[in-house]
Order: structure tokens, then sequence, then C-alpha cells
């Protein structure tokens, strides 16, 4: 249970809010503008995907037969299992505005941290403006891999990962103009 407890506190960092409370504004919202092709259509690409299925892994009957073998209850309410299933469940409900839903799973503001404050397109615009409102800033693919590992670790029950296959498979990038 040590290391449950200590990837529990991990990945719980994902979350960590600066002294500007930024509240999580769900997937939807942020679909709105990033639905179109000429934005790289990412919320379609995210709908596509696995990530937006998570939670409902912890759902179905390998979830929960899962859940049950190693002790822990409903996988859908098992703090181990929703650490990377949908982390936000694990988020203090304060933080999260009417359109948030945990049972989106994976989604846009697990990786590029709450949108409260960085949506508007004034804000977007600018990079360094969108990081000081929240938005998460990964350096390069090492930052991005030291975040996707803490889920995907290449144990028995994540199985092998290769960063580089994943990376391919989850990657959204905005299109050059």
């Amino acid at each position: 249970m040590k290391f449950f407890s200590f990837f529990f506190v991990t990945c719980c960092l994902i979350f960590a809010q600066t002294e500007k409370q930024h509240k999580y504004i769900g997937v939807q919202k942020c679909g709105l503008c990033h639905k179109g092709k000429k934005i790289g259509a990412q919320y379609k690409l995210w709908q596509s995907r696995k990530h937006s299925q998570s939670y409902k892994a912890l759902l179905s009957e390998k979830g929960i037969k899962l859940a049950e073998s190693h002790g822990l209850g409903k996988a859908s309410e098992a703090k181990v299992c929703l650490t990377c299933h949908a982390p936000a469940a694990l988020v203090d409900k304060k933080l999260f505005t009417k359109g948030f839903k945990i049972e989106h799973g994976v989604q846009c503001e697990t990786c590029h941290g709450a949108g409260q404050h960085y949506r508007s397109m004034k804000i977007m615009k600018n990079k360094a403006k969108a990081i000081e409102n929240g938005l998460v800033d990964f350096k390069d693919k090492a930052a991005i891999k030291a975040l996707c590992v803490k889920c995907h670790k290449g144990d028995e029950h994540t199985g092998k990962f290769d960063f580089e296959k994943a990376w391919e498979q989850v990657k959204h990038p905005v299109p050059e103009k």
C-alpha cells in the first residue's frame, strides 16, 4: 500500500494548484474551440482515442473483477484506479465548473491544467499569458513522457509501454500556418 500512497500523491501533483486557483471547465468546453480542422480537430481526436474511454473501463466487467480481486471495492470509487482512469476525481470538487464530468476520464485538463483562466481566445493567443493562467507547458517530449509514465508504468496492469509509439497515437498538434 506504500507504493499506492506514493503513486497517489505523485499523480495528484498533476493537478497542483498555484496561488490562483484555476477551475476545471471540462472537455466539452475545450472542444468548443478545439474541434475545427484549422486547430487540428483535437476534440475529435480525443473522442476517438482510449483516454476518452478510460473511466468507462472502470465500469466494465474486467475493471470490476480486477478491482474486486485486489480488494479495492468498486473500481469507479477506488483512488488507486481513479488516479489514472479519471485523475480529476481526486481533485477538490469545488474546483469543477458546471460542465466538468469525471466520466470523461483522461481529458484535456488532465495534462494541460485546469482551463478556467486560460480558455479565452485572447489569452490562448499569447502562450506566456496562457501559462501564467494555468496552462501546463511541456518543455519537450521528455517532460511529456514523464507525465505519461505516471500511469503507463509498463507493469502487469498497464502492459509494456513504448512512449514513442504511444505518442504517435495520442499527439494532437496545432497545424503549422
